[in-house]
Parts: C-alpha cells; sequence; structure tokens
C-alpha cells in the first residue's frame, strides 16, 4: 500500500499521548506492511533489560534500554518545508514522474 511519508521527511504528531502531541521529529523509519512510522523523540518507550550472554561470547548489559516505538501513521502529519506548517499531500504527475506536493502553498516536497 502506497504511503506519502518518507523516511527522512519531518512530521508533527496531531494525535497520541499527550507529552507527544505537538512535537515534531524526523521520520527514522517506515513500516508500510503495518502503517507505521517511527518519529525521532516521540514515543519512547522504556524496556527492561537484563544481562544475556550470546553464542559469540558477548554479553549485554542490564538496564533499561529507552527506545522510540512505531506508531500509527494516521497520528502524524507531513510538515512542509517551505511553509514550516503540518500540512495534507497530492500527489502531481507530469512528464517526469509523479511529486508530493504541500496542499497549502503548492511546494514541491521531493
Amino acid at each position: 500500500m502506497k504511503v506519502k511519508i518518507k523516511k527522512g521527511d519531518t512530521v508533527e504528531v496531531i494525535s497520541g499521548k499527550l507529552e507527544d502531541k505537538g512535537k515534531r521529529g524526523e521520520v527514522l523509519n517506515v513500516l508500510i506492511k503495518t502503517r507505521r512510522v517511527v518519529v525521532q523523540g516521540v514515543n519512547i518507550h522504556t524496556k527492561h533489560q537484563r544481562q544475556v550472554q550470546t553464542q559469540a561470547g558477548r554479553n549485554i548489559q542490564p538496564g533499561r534500554i529507552k527506545f522510540e516505538a512505531p506508531m500509527d501513521i494516521s497520528n502524524v502529519m507531513l510538515v512542509c518545508r517551505t511553509c514550516s506548517k503540518p500540512t495534507r499531500v497530492a500527489v502531481q504527475r507530469d512528464e517526469t514522474g509523479a511529486h508530493r506536493v504541500c496542499k497549502q502553498c503548492e511546494a514541491v516536497l521531493d
């Protein structure tokens, strides 16, 4: 399924946790099949890791590990680079190919 948000885009959280709402961050990963995105500095979860010894003889250090968890793609909105506002995205096609376009200022986002 097609998604209009890509890795490296700046997005703003429009719904979800109260402490994350309104935050902006860069998209680190897009999970297309599950329609989820991982945004830098948003949706921070804590995992309690115990010490594990791998087969190579290395030890994984115990403690709390903080990481960005995936969130639904409908909870974020793409931020336009020129007008720096959250915007909906249109796709315009021409002879060179398809381009993502800001709905407010009509700037090309690719």
